[in-house]
């Protein structure tokens, strides 16, 4: 090496001489010219003297005189001749010189020199040409047309001194130049590369090449068959360079018996160059091609780009290797090409000393071309990229010296379709290094000190489409980026491999990791195996922090200081070891293996009987026996830590390598002092033992019988890993299993070890699962064959657990069991007491084991809670000291709350309830029931007889005022007023009133849905519309109408000759008539018994809302006082409205019978002392099959009804025998709802009226056949009663009814909500909250004012009451389906007083809600009888007594 570097020193010396010596004898020189040069260009350790100051110019020659031209060089000189040049020639002047088209100025001598110095223009016409040795050009601007030429092909004068560009000898080699000249010699002792023609030179000046070609060798001596050397061209242009030219130096062909000529120099500068023109200094073909020249461009600003060649001429003597490519420097970028234009060679272009400064940009070698550092301890230095392209070769070293070390330091390293082979060791830094289908190679040599070589990439190394990069000896790859095998083919090995500082490390699907190489010769960098030695090494437990390539470990394969790890290749080795990662994933294509990369002896290695058939090695297990024919063997022993091994596994222990087995080798994933986070494996961590197959070592051409015998398995190796947490997908496997043996007889080698050392095990409420394993974790002993026995199984370990953890993976003992120990076995974990579980719970697992008792439990549903497992309801019990406590203190409450409340409603609606009987008639302002009111009574009624003098007729409206039955008048009128109205104007008038009666569609379809939703809002909607209806009928009478169909005159103008009033229930309306004082008719109006028989129709329906009532207003009872006291009437109407209220509505026929026996006890015998009856009647039946009921009132004459008229349309005498055979012969009464057919209407037959009356008595009565709907059973609930008195203490009890129904509610929806909260909605929304609203109705009815008031909201209460009866049903349905749906099993024996769901008294609080409601129906009963009927003889059965009162 020294004396390598000393001659290389002198060359340089001499070298630098020569150019000064021919710089002397130069004969021109082109002057204000700045070189630029930079010697630093050249510098290493030695710098040559500045060269002597170069000559004075010759004189000019003149345009006319000695060229022949025309003008002159100090204004425009033309050529307009050929010019044939016989020596150098200095052109020079202050103008332009131009060469006119198709020109020729020609000095076709070699090495002649043309000099052109002007500082105009120069230009060269179309198709003219210079054929020159040499052209040396400087103008301001340069035209050059299309067509022209400047040729300096094969006119190369002398090569530089002292150069060895000329090869020596007859072998026919090229000249060599920019690149070596290519030799066609064979020499098998050499490489190809080793063997050339002329050598490169001139690499100092190749940013401003001067130099000619070197000329080719012939193949003989009498002959110079070679080819010569290309010329020099030289042009500095200030402004503009028009490049449409061919510009030659190309070296000159030496044919079949020369090598070829190399390039020579072209060196171009200007301002800015536009053209298409061609650039050439190529080799000259021959018998062996002339290597490139060398061309230089400094333009600052290219518009178009000329092609630029400086390939190696072509071989005919051998066309596989073509001379070496010359160089092409580009000033500007200072980038440098070394491009062989696609043409095979094995001849190198020389790369020696790069610049230090200033740096080279870009170094480009591509198109097969091949280029080469030869210079020992060489430093390749760039500052942009060095990209080696398209079948490209870049050598470092030579490869019989492979002894020293190359420095590559550059931005970016490109390689595609290319290979770099270094020969000793490359340090390289960059940061990028891509690959494309390319190859590095280096190879180390044998020389340990130097045989480390280092890789690295501070952003990105891609390696794509099967590249590789292989070392033979120690290799380190670091980087601060990515390092990315893409897929099949993309390799990075070595003999000892260590990967380092990258973020993500990605090993893709097909690519290789492997460390030591597969087929590694024995040699010194060969990592040594610990197999012998019983003490693990100390850096697989805590390696070192510095990640650095160190021959002196163990390990053969290190990934270290690694973010994220991704495997979806191989990655193989004999020692792993993963060091400062953070995750590894290894996918289901990814490997990560040490199988059979361990010993082949070892520890534990097997034995062979006397005929060589081998028992297995031993580790983890001990190895299978070997047996042939009785004859036994043991195989290896175990050995090594279960608790934290760092083994490698044990071989057959056979002699050569062609009939022995290897072991598993050692993966270590993390350290103890940097575990690693996360492992994931989806595919195959393994290190196995290795298998012996004969039928695959036959191929090595070994047979293997009975008399020869074979190894057994292997054992497998070790696997240990410390990390936080590990998941093994269900196709994973991780192993470490011993080897097989095929061999009949030989024994199976021993499982290996694979260990879990935790870190940092969660514990308590931060525990979270470390492992999750669904694949598989072996380490079973290999198979023996035939008499052989297998091999014992490994072992799987996993460092001790915690308190609550246990197993290999620490996992939490399972629920029930708790563990209060460190360590691993299943049987610390203990069971939990039994006798500390309470009823309806279980035991359960918490997060991180149960370390401690008590062991956590919880109850068996979401409806009991902690700590005893009680429902809602039962935690509400037993918090009040139990069922009997509980029931006691809850019935107090209610008493006691009922109390405040029946004080609190006397202190509040007490001064306004009378003392006395309440008023019972509905449609009077003063109740005439009472006999100390019957002289106020009279004095009133002298007004109200004034009033009725007027009346003529009443009309009733028929319907009962529904939605689907409006109200609505007959067309034709009464022949009562027939005498007083028009009748076309009275039809109009019944037409819009029928109009106004009708209700609208929506009005129904409310009533409809409320009725789904609940029944009160529907009642409540319908009396609110009836309201509003009856408001707008009388307006309608009273203000709206004009009173058109009365005769008289002032009826119509004073609108008082109409009125429409209904019943309190808003179920009965009725129009009155009166005159209007110009009638002038004595017989209007018409006496009372003018009217008899007169109909009285009854208001309501007989049901619970609306009770049948006799309505007796002012004017009825001014007419009935003109036959009947009104002291009697009045009492008359109050007990035959306190009897009409028992009435209900689909039990008429029981019902109405009261009624009658009370007509005949009561009513008319007080009355026939006024000679005036009543008769229970049924009147006007609608088309819809409605019908009223009503009084017939008549005149008794000597004991027998009058004649005369009526409200309703008098009887004569012949009717009473009409209304006499009615009643004695019900078959007139029809059987549909009681209706009457027309047979059995009453008739005048003298007054012509069309009324429909049939009177009913105890036989008719039974004949009526009333339809039933689905509600009839309600009223056996819900029904008018007689009063019981008591109100306060009736009001009391419903008080405490009350508020046990909402108290029973609320633990009813406890109770469920302890089941599910769905349960509680559908109790709560079927009927939406109904369950709830009987409260607060409730308590609005008992603190409302006055009787009637409170009456009416009792019945409100009352329906809610029996509305909420199907929530309560919703409770039953919900409680029995889900006790139903429990098993058999969870339906325990009832305790005593255990209240919930899921036991057998789950019905106790909505059967006590039932209960409580249908007594609440009763006592409402009671109670509205109470307000309603406050004098209790009206229901007396003494005659005497009830009028008396």
């Amino acid at each position: 090496m020294p004396r390598f570097r000393f001659f290389f020193s002198i060359t340089i010396i001499f070298f630098i001489l020569a150019v000064s010596a021919s710089a002397d004898d130069r004969d021109f020189s082109i002057t204000d010219f700045d070189f630029d040069f930079d010697w630093s260009l050249s510098h290493q350790d030695y710098s040559p003297p500045a060269p002597p100051p170069p000559p004075p110019h010759p004189p000019s020659v003149s345009c006319v005189d000695d060229l022949g031209g025309v003008g002159s060089l100090d204004t425009t000189c033309k050529i307009v001749n050929d010019a044939n040049i016989t020596g150098d020639v200095y052109i020079a002047g202050k103008g332009n010189f131009n060469i006119l088209p198709g020109v020729k100025f020609h000095c076709e001598i070699p090495g002649c020199m043309i000099t052109v110095n002007v500082t105009g223009n120069f230009s060269l016409g179309a198709n003219a040409s210079i054929v020159t040795g040499a052209f040396e050009l400087e103008a301001d601007n340069v035209v050059f047309e299309n067509g022209t030429l400047i040729n300096n092909t094969g006119m190369a004068g002398d090569p530089p001194p002292q150069t060895s560009g000329t090869p020596q000898g007859i072998d026919g080699g090229g000249g060599g130049h920019g690149g070596r000249g290519a030799s066609c010699l064979v020499d098998s002792t050499k490489l190809p590369e080793d063997v050339w023609g002329g050598d490169a030179y001139a690499w100092a000046s190749l940013d401003i090449p001067d130099s000619f070609g070197s000329k080719g060798a012939s193949t003989s001596k009498e002959s110079d068959y070679g080819g010569l050397g290309g010329g020099r061209v030289w042009m500095v242009v200030h402004q503009v360079l028009e490049m449409n030219a061919s510009l030659l130096a190309d070296g000159g062909d030496g044919g079949t018996k020369g090598g070829g000529g190399s390039g020579g120099s072209i060196y171009i500068k200007a301002y800015r160059m536009t053209g298409s023109g061609r650039i050439s200094a190529c080799g000259g073909d021959g018998f062996a091609g002339g290597g490139g020249g060398r061309v230089s461009v400094e333009v600052f600003s290219r518009h178009e780009e000329p092609k630029i060649y400086v390939h190696g001429g072509d071989s005919i003597g051998c066309p596989e290797n073509a001379g070496a490519a010359g160089t092409l420097f580009d000033a500007v970028p200072r980038s440098l090409s070394v491009d062989n234009f696609n043409l095979t060679t094995d001849t190198e272009t020389l790369l020696l000393d790069f610049p230090n400064q200033p740096l080279m940009v870009n170094v480009y070698v591509r198109n097969k071309a091949r280029a080469t550092v030869p210079l020992l301890w060489s430093r390749v230095q760039v500052q942009g990229q060095i990209s080696v392209l398209q079948g490209g070769v870049l050598s470092f070293g030579l490869r019989h010296y492979a002894t020293s070390e190359f420095e590559l330091l550059a931005e970016e390293l490109l390689m595609s379709d290319s290979v770099m082979k270094v020969y000793g060791a490359l340090r390289m830094t960059v940061k990028m290094f891509l690959m494309w289908n390319s190859k590095m190679l280096i190879d180390g040599g044998e020389d340990v000190a130097v045989s480390t070589s280092l890789l690295e990439a501070s952003n990105l190394i891609v390696l794509r489409e099967s590249s590789v990069i292989h070392s033979n000896a120690n290799l380190g790859v670091h980087g601060q980026g990515l390092l990315n095998l893409s897929g099949p083919g993309d390799w990075i090995e070595a003999q000892r491999l260590v990967l380092s500082l990258f973020y993500s490390i990605h090993i893709g699907p097909g690519s290789v990791l492997r460390g030591p190489l597969e087929n590694a010769t024995t040699d010194d960098v060969t990592p040594k195996l610990y197999c012998d030695n019983e003490d693990c090494p100390y850096e697989l437990l805590q390696p070192p922090e510095d990640c650095n390539v160190n021959s002196s470990l163990s390990f053969t394969l290190q990934i270290c200081r690694v973010e994220d790890i991704l495997v979806e290749g191989l990655i193989k080795g004999s020692v792993v070891h993963f060091h400062r990662a953070r995750t590894i994933t290894v996918e289901s294509s990814g490997i990560i293996s040490a199988s059979g990369m361990g010993c082949t002896g070892g520890l534990g290695s097997g034995n062979s009987t006397s005929n060589g058939i081998g028992s297995g090695g031993g580790h983890g297990g001990k190895g299978g026996d070997a047996c042939y024919n009785d004859n036994c063997i043991e195989g290896g022993i175990s050995y090594g830590s279960a608790s934290l091994p760092c083994e490698l596994g044990s071989g057959s222990g056979m002699g050569s390598s062609a009939d022995t087995t290897a072991g598993g080798g050692i993966i270590v994933i993390g350290s103890l002092e940097h575990p690693l986070s996360s492992l994931s494996i989806h595919g195959s961590v393994s290190a196995d033992g290795e298998d012996f197959e004969p039928a695959i070592r036959k191929e090595k051409n070994v047979i293997f019988d009975n008399f020869t015998g074979a190894p057994g398995g292997g054992s497998g190796g070790t696997i240990l890993l410390f990390l936080h947490s590990v998941a093994i997908g269900g196709s994973a496997i991780l192993s470490s299993i011993g080897g097989y043996s095929s061999f009949n007889g030989s024994g199976g080698g021993g499982g290996g070890r694979i260990h879990f050392h935790w870190s940092d095990i969660p514990t308590g409420d931060v525990y979270q699962p470390i492992a999750s394993v669904k694949g598989d974790v072996q380490t079973g002993g290999g198979k023996g064959e035939g008499q052989g026995g297998s091999g014992q199984n490994g072992t799987i370990t996993g460092k001790a657990c915690p308190k609550g953890l246990y197993g290999t993976f620490c996992e939490e003992c399972p629920s029930g069991t708790y563990k209060n120990v460190t360590g691993s076995d299943r049987s610390l974990c203990r069971q939990c007491p039994v006798n500390e579980l309470p009823h309806r719970a279980v035991y359960i697992s918490v997060r991180g084991g149960i370390a401690e008792t008590p062991c956590p439990y919880e109850c068996i549903s979401d409806r009991y809670h902690m700590p005893d497992c009680y429902t809602a309801i039962e935690e509400l019990i037993y918090t009040f000291g139990g069922p009997w406590l509980f029931g006691l203190f809850l019935m107090g409450l209610l008493v006691l709350l009922a109390l405040v409340l029946s004080v609190a409603r006397m202190k509040f609606v007490g001064v306004d309830e009378s003392p006395g009987p309440g008023p019972t008639q509905h449609g009077s302002q003063i109740d005439h029931s009472f006999p100390f009111l019957e002289s106020l009574n009279e004095v009133l009624e002298t007004n109200r007889v004034e009033e009725s003098q007027s009346h003529v007729h009443r009309m009733y409206f028929m319907g009962p005022n529904t939605f689907s039955e409006p109200w609505h008048l007959p067309h034709i009128p009464p022949e009562q007023i027939q005498d007083i109205v028009y009748e076309g104007a009275f039809n109009t008038f019944v037409d819009e009133i029928n109009a106004i009666a009708a209700y609208q569609w929506w009005e129904g379809a409310i009533y409809s849905i409320l009725s789904v939703l609940g029944y009160p809002l529907a009642w409540s909607w319908q009396q609110c519309r009836r309201r509003l209806k009856l408001q707008r009928l009388r307006e309608f009478v009273r203000s709206e109408y004009d009173h058109a169909c009365l005769r008289s005159c002032r009826s119509r103008a004073l609108y008082e000759g109409i009125k429409v009033n209904a019943t309190s229930d808003l179920m009965l309306a009725y129009v009155d008539f009166f005159l209007g004082g110009d009638e002038k008719r004595p017989d209007l109006p018409p006496r009372l018994l003018d009217r008899f028989p007169m109909s009285l129709v009854f208001g309501g329906d007989g049901s619970y809302m609306a009770p049948f009532s006799l309505n007796s207003d002012n004017i009825l009872t001014s007419l009935m006082s003109q036959s009947v006291q009104p002291t009697t009437w009045y009492r008359l109407v109050a007990g035959l409205n306190a009897q009409l209220r028992l009435v209900r509505r689909g039990r008429l026929r029981v019902t109405f019978q009261p009624v009658l026996r009370w007509l005949e006890t009561h009513a008319n015998p007080a009355l026939s002392i006024h000679k005036v009856q009543v008769d229970l009647a049924w009147f006007q039946a609608t088309s819809s099959g409605y019908c009223h009921y009503g009084l017939v009132v008549y005149a008794l004459e000597d004991g027998h009804p009058t004649t005369g008229g009526s409200i309703d349309g008098g009887l004569k005498i012949e009717e009473r025998s009409r209304v006499q055979s009615v009643k004695e012969h019900p078959s007139g009464l029809p059987r549909s709802r009681a209706h009457v057919n027309p047979q059995g209407r009453l008739e005048d037959n003298y007054m012509k009226r069309r009324t429909q009356v049939a009177a009913l008595d105890i036989n008719n009565l039974q004949m009526l056949d009333e339809k039933r709907d689905i509600f009839y059973l309600l009223s056996f609930i819900l029904h008018n009663t007689k009063p019981v008195g008591h109100q306060d203490l009736v009001g009391l009890v419903i008080s405490i009814l009350l508020l046990g129904d909402f108290s029973l509610v609320l633990l009813t929806l406890l109770q469920l909500y302890s089941i599910s909260m769905v349960d509680v909605f559908l109790v709560l929304l079927i009927l939406p909250f109904s369950i709830l609203l009987p409260f607060p109705v409730g308590i609005n009815a008992l603190f409302s004012h006055g009787p009637r008031r409170s009456a009416g909201l009792a019945r409100l209460y009352a329906l809610w009451n029996l509305t909420s009866f199907i929530n309560v049903v919703v409770a039953f349905l919900c409680g029995y389906i889900h006790y139903s749906s429990q098993s058999s099993s969870s339906k325990r024996h009832p305790q005593p007083w255990s209240i919930g769901m899921d036991e057998n008294e789950w019905w106790i609080f909505p059967g006590g809600l039932v209960l409580c409601k249908f007594l609440q129906s009763q006592l409402i009963n009671w109670h509205v009888a109470n307000l309603e009927i406050q004098d209790r003889s009206l229901y007396s059965n003494d005659f005497e007594v009830f009028w008396q009162s």
